[in-house]
């Protein structure tokens, strides 16, 4: 590894890199890697080393790395237009065509979709349209959201909110008073192990009805949910559990915001995951799949109910007062249009279906018996591996062990990137949607032989 070099004293002179322990970064305490090109699944830094990325970056290069298709897209795009604004009725040939490809996939009910840049402002738009929605119906006290702990919204004031992880509350003054948050579906996790799944969903039902007793129902204006944990532990629902908290919801007149920046666009083998788990939204978050990444670009996808009421709004007051520079950046566009439809002819939301339960088998065949694993988990093309000191009692390690950022750590030096996942020894995967069984093979095996290195 390359060290003192002028890059890296670059890096650690002038960049401010996300979700990293600061001042051990600046002081040449923690390594970092330059990454240098990629194709495939796999990713290569600048020393040569060559590594299989089985977290897709941030659970977003959906198609894999180093697909021409949308890089040449992007360059087209930029050579005839590389940008012009949406506001007051302006589109692009490829925001407008991103728009129906979008629809066309989402599920029955929706009716537009508003483009921003990533997944924390799609989130922090939703929320003004909510705020705007009930004020339009004269509910102006109908205004605060419910999120579940554990779950991951952005890291904005009001995503920051949203998310139910300590790391993103911690010394930043949040949550904000608008946001309550309820019983995150971790059946794993659960309060006491003798519980059935359907009970551990009877008790997150009833926590949710005793939440909405408490604050007023007429207080509370939506309800945000990802269709399966992600940051917060790559958790699956327990069965039957979308289709009870839907009950609650419509009992109360409250909305549903179907989180789907990590589900949108094939990544539990079906298109969306509202689809996946029978969900009804009014509105959907999309973002890290509709471009695999390859330029910024978010969405939020207004159901029908929700944009008569918005119509309505505009005939009262107006133009509504809501945009950002760059909504629908035809460049973001150009390349939404060519991942959608790389996705497509690859055959890739089929492909995270199998070779995701593939991924899934192998690696509880290779772990889930193991001392010091308490649960092998996953949907799709996604998994994660849960690390317990005692399994028998489902006894955790202490934070200040480290334990899945160490196995992490020995996976890299395999060849293999994972994700330790926030609060939990939780090692988190998400590979591109194109992983073959051979390329699943090696995580599995690259994983089982970091586990036993750490924890024997």
């Amino acid at each position: 590894m390359l060290t003192n070099d002028q890059l890296d004293q670059w890096d650690r002179e002038n960049f401010f890199h996300p979700s990293t322990h600061l001042a051990q970064h600046a002081r040449g305490e923690s390594p970092n890697r330059i990454v240098k090109t990629a194709s495939g699944v796999y990713i290569e830094d600048r020393d040569g080393n060559k590594l299989l990325d089985a977290f897709a970056g941030l659970y977003c290069v959906n198609v894999g790395y180093g697909r021409t298709e949308i890089s040449e897209a992007i360059a087209e795009q930029a050579k005839e237009l590389a940008y012009y604004h949406a506001y007051v009725g302006h589109g692009t040939e490829a925001s407008i065509t991103l728009a129906k490809m979008v629809l066309d996939r989402a599920p029955k009910g929706m009716s537009k979709v508003y483009f921003g840049l990533g997944g924390s402002d799609a989130n922090e738009t939703n929320i003004k349209l909510i705020w705007y929605y009930n004020n339009i119906l004269g509910r102006p006290q109908k205004k605060k959201i419910i999120s579940r702990w554990r779950g991951y919204h952005g890291s904005g004031l009001m995503t920051g909110s949203m998310t139910g992880l300590a790391t993103f509350h911690n010394k930043f003054d949040l949550p904000l008073s608008q946001v309550i948050h309820t019983e995150a579906p971790y059946y794993y996790r659960r309060p006491r192990r003798n519980m059935s799944e359907a009970e551990f969903v009877l008790h997150c039902t009833a926590e949710l009805e005793a939440l909405i007793a408490r604050e007023g129902a007429d207080t509370i204006a939506a309800f945000i949910g990802e269709p399966i944990l992600g940051t917060g532990g790559i958790v699956p629902p327990p069965a039957g559990y979308w289709e009870a908290i839907q009950q609650v919801l419509e009992k109360h007149d409250i909305l549903l915001i179907a989180d789907e920046v990590v589900t949108g666009f094939g990544r539990l083998g079906t298109m969306m995951g509202s689809d996946h788990y029978g969900m009804r939204p009014d509105l959907i978050t999309i973002a890290k799949g509709l471009t695999s990444a390859y330029a910024p670009l978010s969405g939020s996808i207004v159901g029908d109910k929700m944009w008569k009421v918005l119509m309505d709004g505009t005939d009262e007051n107006g133009p509504i007062g809501h945009g950002w520079t760059y909504s629908a950046h035809p460049i973001g566009a150009a390349a939404g249009i060519a991942n959608l439809n790389l996705i497509d002819k690859l055959g890739l939301v089929d492909n995270a279906g199998k070779t995701g339960a593939y991924l899934n088998a192998q690696m509880s065949a290779a772990l889930g018996e193991h001392a010091n694993v308490g649960e092998v988990r996953g949907e799709g093309m996604l998994c994660a591996v849960e690390l317990v000191k005692d399994r028998d009692t489902a006894t955790f390690f202490d934070a200040s062990e480290k334990v899945a950022p160490r196995v992490v750590g020995e996976m890299a030096k395999l060849g293999v990137i994972a994700r330790a996942m926030p609060q939990g020894d939780i090692i988190g995967f998400a590979p591109p949607l194109c992983l073959s069984e051979t390329e699943a093979d090696i995580v599995v095996e690259k994983t089982a032989a970091a586990v036993k290195s750490v924890l024997g």
